[in-house]
């Protein structure tokens, strides 16, 4: 049963998908009939958490919250890690306080003992660095994915996807796709309705498949006709209707 949701916090950490899991797990929806987790941020390391656009969070240092977490999500931290021995991928070439190996402890030791583990975005790199992506499919942002595929050899990565549920370990890929993995979690462990009512009140579709390209390089058609644009709205509106060509005449 999905209770207890732990974020912990890396240097430079990225707003959007920090705020995804603040949105999905940390907003009270109990007026909705809707569960409520006990959610709670942490520093992964002794640092201070500085976003990527300046500002700070002051959250505190407390790995050892992670031992009785249900779910542990690691949002996107700069632009990931290099190794466990190389940290400045995601610590700064100067911040030789940064010490990652205690909360990759935590991390291992959460999916030993049942906890599942999800990464949004760069947040891969986290638990490829941890040791948690060997040997499993797991994805990334398009944009980073060849270099966690170079990095890590040992991860399954599939670029192509938007978010992989491993059981144990969850990567989704990179900013929106954050969105699809969190309502994702919570269907799977707490069914459709409470996801589908998360995501009405988001305000975002209630449900895109893992398997989604996650970039297509072609752009929307523009229709310029006058005649045609009003019609395919109202097909749009009326899509639960049959729509044969007398009727669209």
């Amino acid at each position: 049963m999905l209770k207890t949701v732990v974020v912990p916090l890396l240097p430079r950490i990225e707003a959007f998908e920090l705020g995804v899991a603040c949105e999905v797990f940390g907003f009270d929806r109990s007026d909705d009939g809707l569960p409520t987790y006990d959610f709670t941020l942490i520093r992964g390391t002794p640092l201070p958490v500085t976003t990527r656009f300046g500002y700070t969070i002051d959250v505190p240092y407390d790995l050892d919250l992670l031992d009785s977490a249900d779910l542990i999500i690691v949002p996107a931290g700069g632009t990931g890690v290099a190794t466990p021995q190389d940290q400045s991928y995601v610590c700064g070439p100067d911040d030789d306080t940064c010490d990652l190996e205690p909360l990759f402890e935590k991390l291992r030791a959460a999916v030993e003992r049942g906890a599942r583990v999800a990464s949004m975005c760069t947040g891969a790199f986290t638990l490829a660095a941890a040791g948690l992506l060997d040997g499993r499919p797991c994805t990334t942002h398009w944009k980073h994915a060849a270099r966690l595929a170079e990095m890590y050899p040992a991860a399954k990565v599939d670029p192509d996807v938007l978010y992989v549920d491993d059981g144990a370990v969850l990567t989704s890929a990179g900013t929106a796709a954050g969105i699809d993995l969190c309502l994702h979690i919570v269907r799977s462990e707490q069914g459709a309705h409470v996801a589908n009512t998360i995501a009405r009140r988001m305000v975002v579709p209630p449900h895109r498949d893992g398997g989604q390209a996650q970039y297509v390089a072609m752009p929307l058609p523009e229709c310029k006709s006058e005649t045609l644009a009003p019609l395919l709205d109202w097909m749009t509106e009326n899509l639960d209707r049959e729509l044969p060509v007398a009727v669209l005449a």
